[in-house]
């Protein structure tokens, strides 16, 4: 029994997936790298056919088969299948057989490897982006103190009214610049960490989106009620989804989109790595929406701050989501053509993590 749990541990605790067949090629066992993969649980799965949950081609299927009479293990690298969720999936994988077990599917993700490597450098690239900003707003900031200090002074000093019209120029010019950098540096209150329930924020942000659109887009929700609740700061997770939800809404405004639509859709993954960190449980958030897309110039650099497609925009919406989103340890990702844009937040579900500032 002792030997059988440590087996079970390792393979629990392994990210390739594995996915034992009988001679029909129905479910018998999988790990929770392979429930992540297909999307559903061993207790859902177990006795149903595997094709019905990775869209294998038919020669697939056939060499399988095969296998399971001639006993000739193979490999398969850099395979194209769908999941029951419509996701496509890059893949290497490889078939064993066992006279007793059945077979032996070991699956490795290629497409999750590339997603590591992609959200490392995402991440880097934020955190190296709010660095310089930090710097430049502290080497912003301190003359601007001075320049309204002594324009104050000045302005005291003058005994033509008139001519406080110039210093008061100077007085809100520098106030608005604070005000700009202070935006750039996202929030800056301490967070109020308390358990959240992410459809209530959600609920929160299409009501808000609801009333400023005047109904004119349709908002679809497609909520997973497994997801539990979390630590977070209610108000600032607010903040990032409508930074998101107004863009696109302003998007497809802006490019009168035919029959414009929003979607918010919501899912817990599991055994989900999030940078360098491999977390148990993660709240997956998209907002899809069918306007033009994201232009391919500003595709890589849209959480950069200042960035902006649009000519009355800030550019700072998206930089300060991410920010949030961080400080949560998680991340937001991006992918665009024309015709839908889908915005992907992830946020470890951890009770006992640390807010990172």
């Amino acid at each position: 029994m002792a030997i059988k749990s440590i087996h079970q541990q390792i393979l629990d605790n392994l990210t390739t997936s594995v996915i034992l067949l009988d001679n029909q090629l129905f479910i018998t066992y999988m790990n929770p790298a392979a429930e992540m993969l297909l999307q559903a649980s061993i207790r859902r799965l177990k006795g149903k056919a595997v094709y019905e949950w990775l869209v294998f081609s038919e020669e697939d299927l056939e060499l399988m088969r095969d296998a399971l009479t001639s006993l000739h293990p193979y490999s398969k690298r850099e395979a194209r299948l769908m999941n029951a969720m419509g996701q496509e999936l890059l893949i290497d994988y490889s078939v064993n057989l066992s006279p007793t077990l059945g077979l032996l599917l070991e699956v490795q993700a290629r497409d999750r490897l590339l997603r590591i490597e992609r959200e490392e450098e995402l991440l880097s690239r934020h955190a190296t982006a709010r660095s310089l900003v930090r710097g430049l707003a502290h080497e912003i900031k301190n003359p601007l103190g001075g320049i309204r200090g002594a324009a104050q002074l000045l302005e005291r000093e003058l005994t033509d009214v008139e001519l406080h019209d110039y210093t008061r120029v100077i007085i809100d010019e520098a106030d608005r610049l604070r005000n700009l950098v202070d935006r750039l540096l996202g929030p800056h209150k301490l967070p109020h960490l308390e358990m959240v329930n992410i459809h209530a924020i959600l609920e929160r942000v299409c009501h808000l989106v609801r009333a400023e659109s005047e109904e004119k887009i349709s908002l679809t929700r497609d909520y997973d009620p497994s997801i539990p609740e979390f630590s977070g700061d209610k108000e600032q997770l607010i903040q990032a989804i409508l930074n998101i939800v107004r863009n696109a809404m302003q998007a497809l405004h802006e490019s009168a989109t035919e029959n414009p639509s929003i979607t918010i859709k919501t899912r817990a993954l599991r055994q989900m790595t999030l940078g360098t960190e491999r977390h148990r449980l993660v709240c997956s958030i998209e907002i899809i929406d069918n306007g033009p897309g994201i232009p391919e110039e500003l595709a890589s650099t849209i959480f950069y701050p200042m960035v902006t497609g649009r000519a009355e925009g800030s550019g700072l919406g998206l930089s300060i989501a991410q920010a949030i989103i961080n400080r949560h340890r998680g991340l937001i990702e991006c992918t665009t053509e024309p015709g839908q844009t889908r915005f992907h937040l992830l946020i470890p579900l951890e009770q006992n993590h640390e807010y990172k500032r």
